[in-house]
């Protein structure tokens, strides 16, 4: 029985009984003793008895005590034997209680003790195989069973005879023998090993056993669930053919109570991945080259894994040619070399380049393709303003829609060439530093302008169709991609045009003569007036000094303009009218003394005809210039010169030029 100074905490829980009162041997503070029961009979106490209250009683009790004098001896006694009996009555229950509550403590350890030689792991030695199962030496003469089950219902190997193996209780006894369990204590030891494991994030090797939605089943000795997350760096498309392959996982999340258990081979995969990294990081320099492998393709280039690091080779750097798609030119898991352009250490990206390998097309270039040279290339591209000519590998030009044909109706490049199609090409400027070559289809080709234009010559009479009308005349095309102008002045030989709109229609077919070509600036004169030309067959039949009759059409302040034939028109102007001396007397039609049109110039009255000598000629401008007064000089020294070679035998010898004139005078 543990003492009584164990059980204090039993002996307080117990009550006293309600009639037990305190005992000589329990101190009594005043207040106690003065609660005796009200019953007890009062008599007066003897001497002795307050020296023995005063014995018991604390310090200064007495200063605090009553005036009802004590009990008597007699009554005290007989207060005094209940209350003993009442004492042996608490320690009895408590000695009972205190007896009660160990034996609850040792049926407790008793458990306990049972339980825990039950789940306690002991090293046995195997002696015998039987059809129950395996037999042990627990040593002091007793035996164990491992029954048979543990190694047919699961694929656990029987241990080999005398080896010392690891079992553990069951409590279970079966025909003199002490059962035991083999499978409890390796499934115990193998999640030992799988929680010490993850606790230092150590690589276990696991075998699939299943394919199962979200991934797969990993035996690590338990069945660990693989999410196919978790399986490679990169989301893997099929898992299926993985069933019986032995993998290298970490676990990452463990439960042993549900028994819940989840790898992962990305981790593992991850932290060599970042170790490759961290060393490659410290050799890599910007133009070294780099040997890798295209990791994956996109729309804008390709990732080359250089062995733990990705860089981008852009789309731009694959070729110096055109490539419509990285895919043209680099495969997935393919293997090739590659010069690193740019490389940010902290930030971890490598730029690429692959061409950069490969010399560059543009340093020949200016030599190889000089300005004016023809050459074949190929389309490999149409836009709206134009199309793309490849001349090789690396070096496009640009062929404007305006150098694509000699025609000047606007066509769309996809009319005149297409993708693909090989073309003879002019290059008209190239400028290596920019990597820019203008290039000509048209100019490759013969100029049908060239060849409309010996088509028809000056003086030829074409026809077409008016195909634009302008301030300054209209545009008559004669042959397609050929135009020439008529000017305002070259419609009519009478008629001043001033405004070309009310005189052409746009479409109107006009017929007239080629003036002038000016193969330089491409252009072409023509003339509407002058395919009646009177004015050439004039010019071809008179010359200067010839005397021709001439009708005043109208008066000017500068002279008299003279009707020659139909729609000829020449000019006598003032000087050539009268003699310097007459005009300065006031009689120059140039003194006018009223408003109008003039009724005369000098001699010369309008609606008459008079000889006028011809002085100027002018077939380009188709201009003539005339003299009235020259004329009438000529005309007299001819007649003078006739009348001396007739009046010889009519007159004397004596006769003077006064005479002939006198003579021509009256004639008149």
């Amino acid at each position: 029985m543990f003492p009584d100074h164990d059980n204090q905490s039993s002996a307080a829980a117990a009550a006293p009984a309600p009639d037990s009162e305190p005992t000589q041997t329990q101190s009594s503070t005043p207040e106690q003793v003065n609660s005796a029961p009200a019953s007890a009979p009062e008599s007066p106490a003897p001497e002795s008895v307050p020296a023995v209250a005063d014995a018991h009683a604390p310090d200064g009790a007495q200063e605090h005590a009553p005036a009802a004098a004590p009990p008597a001896p007699a009554e005290s006694q007989a207060v005094a034997a209940p209350s003993s009996a009442d004492a042996e009555a608490t320690a009895a229950a408590e000695e009972a209680a205190g007896s009660e509550e160990m034996s609850k403590l040792m049926e407790q350890y008793d458990e306990q003790h049972e339980a825990a030689s039950q789940n306690e792991i002991i090293e046995v030695k195997v002696v015998a195989y039987t059809e129950h199962g395996v037999v042990v030496d627990l040593g002091g003469k007793t035996e164990g069973l491992i029954p048979a089950a543990e190694f047919s219902e699961t694929d656990i190997p029987r241990p080999e005879p005398n080896s010392t193996i690891e079992v553990q209780r069951t409590g279970e006894h079966k025909d003199g023998f002490t059962i035991l369990s083999y499978q409890k204590v390796l499934r115990r030891r193998t999640w030992e090993k799988i929680e010490a494991a993850y606790k230092v994030k150590e690589t276990i090797t696991g075998k699939v056993v299943d394919r199962i939605k979200g991934g797969l089943v990993v035996d690590i000795g338990v069945r660990a669930f693989l999410p196919g997350s978790q399986f490679d760096l990169r989301p893997s498309q099929n898992l299926d053919d993985l069933t019986g392959t032995e993998l290298q996982v970490r676990v990452t999340k463990l439960n042993r109570r549900r028994g819940n258990v989840v790898v992962s081979r990305r981790a593992i995969l991850e932290e060599e991945l970042h170790a490759k990294r961290a060393q490659l990081m410290e050799t890599l320099t910007e133009g070294q080259v780099v040997h890798g492998h295209v990791k994956n393709v996109t729309e804008y280039g390709a990732f080359v894994d250089l062995g733990g690091i990705d860089g981008l080779l852009h789309l731009t750097d694959l070729s110096w040619g055109r490539v419509k798609h990285p895919s043209d030119v680099v495969k997935p898991e393919q293997e090739l070399d590659v010069i690193i352009l740019k490389f940010d250490k902290e930030k971890q990206r490598v730029s690429l380049g692959l061409k950069q390998l490969m010399p560059d097309p543009w340093v020949n270039a200016a030599e190889k393709y000089p300005a004016g040279g023809k050459v074949k290339g190929k389309v490999v591209g149409v836009v709206d303003y134009g199309v793309f000519v490849e001349l090789e590998q690396g070096i496009e030009g640009l062929v404007h829609v305006t150098e694509m044909s000699w025609s000047k109706k606007a066509q769309h490049p996809s009319k005149v060439a297409k993708v693909g199609e090989e073309v003879d090409v002019v290059v008209l400027d190239i400028k290596p530093s920019d990597r820019r070559v203008s290039l000509g289809i048209k100019q490759a080709l013969p100029d049908p302008w060239l060849l409309v234009a010996d088509k028809y010559p000056v003086g030829t009479i074409v026809t077409g169709k008016i195909r634009n009308i302008a301030e300054f005349g209209a545009f008559v095309e004669i042959e397609e991609g050929f135009d020439g102008l008529v000017h305002v002045g070259d419609v009519s030989w009478t008629e001043r045009i001033k405004n070309p709109h009310e005189v052409f229609k746009k479409g109107e077919p006009v017929t007239a003569k080629v003036l002038k070509i000016d193969p330089e600036n491409r252009r072409v004169s023509l003339g509407i007036k002058q395919v009646n030309d009177i004015w050439g067959e004039w010019f071809k039949q008179h010359k200067v000094g010839q005397i021709v009759k001439g009708k005043v059409s109208r008066i000017a302040t500068f002279g008299a303009f003279v009707e020659l034939g139909e729609n000829i028109e020449a000019l006598c102007h003032n000087t050539e009218i009268e003699e310097r001396k007459r005009r300065d007397e006031g009689h120059s039609p140039m003194h006018r003394t009223s408003t109008g049109p003039l009724k005369s110039a000098g001699p010369l009255e309008p609606g008459k005809e008079y000889d006028f000598k011809i002085i100027k000629i002018s077939p380009e401008t188709r201009r003539i210039g005339l003299s009235y007064r020259a004329a009438a000089k000529q005309i007299e020294r001819k007649e003078i010169e006739q009348y001396r070679s007739t009046s010889t035998s009519k007159s004397s010898s004596t006769a003077t030029i006064g005479d002939a004139l006198k003579s021509k005078l009256s004639a008149r």
